[in-house]
């Protein structure tokens, strides 16, 4: 299984405007596995020429992925597909449909087809369509978030499946990590924590508001996005919204007011509740080291002395 090679148990989640080739080389190389949205690249053809210059920077056999919008909307998603089977990416992680077809071309050149989830039904249908594994995306979580505790997640799920399993939501620390194989996960999925990193493709905007914010600074609600998502309060406050007067109900809502020309992701910036991990710009390579210190000092507290 492709997690246990890891130096750390560490994925790092795919970040819409945020990750791409450079943060994902420098994950693999720092010991964990990246990956990106392939809507990150402008085009089909972008997205296949990002695919080669990963697998071209990595050493051979290095996991990475990507991530693919498996919607309606998604006009590209047939194309993008077709790259990730020619150029045999070795994870595709696929967010809000769960489609067999999907799973049938990844699986049918080895490939391991991971689904996010919010919802333990949600996980159950993505079993049933032929995922080889799951994402399970907790509270907590940047972007696109679930409701569900990652502990009280993590423990239905494995009731019924004991495959390839990651969590997400709010983990930014060594220890955290820990926690999440603790919860008997294989991986933790960790996205705001490299943010700041000197590889990702985020604004300067975006890195110095997550250096400056902590847990109380996030904001989950779905008026920018139609489904309920966490964000930076302070990009809710430069775009002269009040945080706690927001309208409860999504966009989506023909009786709800919706913020003319305010763009989620690029105008509301997103994060997750751990935002509060990173304190500086650094290195991907710096980020990973930092995690393997912080899980080597979680476990030692918990282990018996000399059983770490």
């Amino acid at each position: 299984m492709v997690f246990t090679d890891l130096r750390l148990p560490v994925v790092g989640a795919p970040m819409f405007l945020v990750s791409g080739p450079d943060l994902v080389v420098a994950q693999g190389q720092a010991g964990i596995l990246g990956t990106f949205p392939a809507l990150n690249a402008r085009s089909t053809e972008a997205f296949g020429d990002w695919c080669d210059e990963i697998a071209g920077r990595l050493p051979p056999g290095a996991p990475w992925g990507v991530n693919l919008i498996a919607a309606p909307t998604n006009t590209r998603l047939e194309a993008d597909l077709a790259v990730c089977v020619d150029r045999k990416v070795p994870v595709v992680i696929t967010s809000l449909r769960a489609p067999r077809d999907i799973s049938e071309a990844v699986r049918g050149y080895g490939g391991i087809h991971l689904h996010d989830v919010t919802t333990v039904q949600h996980a159950e249908k993505a079993l049933d369509q032929g995922a080889s594994g799951l994402v399970l995306v907790a509270a907590g979580a940047g972007g696109h978030a679930g409701r569900l505790s990652p502990f009280a997640f993590a423990a239905e799920v494995r009731r019924f499946f004991a495959g390839p399993l990651l969590l997400g939501g709010g983990i930014g620390t060594g220890a955290g990590v820990l926690a999440a194989q603790a919860a008997g996960v294989d991986a933790a999925y960790v996205g705001t924590r490299f943010i700041p990193a000197t590889e990702s493709l985020a604004p300067e905007r975006h890195r110095a508001m997550i250096l400056e914010a902590g847990a109380d600074d996030i904001v989950n609600t779905p008026l920018f996005s139609g489904v309920a998502a966490n964000y930076l309060r302070a990009s809710v406050v430069e775009a002269g919204l009040d945080p706690k007067t927001l309208p409860a109900g999504a966009r989506l809502d023909p009786d709800t007011p919706r913020p003319e020309g305010l763009r989620a992701w690029i105008d509301i910036l997103s994060a997750g509740q751990g935002v509060a991990s990173s304190a500086k710009v650094e290195t991907a390579a710096e980020i990973v080291d930092t995690l393997e210190t912080e899980y080597r000092a979680a476990l030692t507290r918990i282990m018996p002395e000399g059983a770490a």
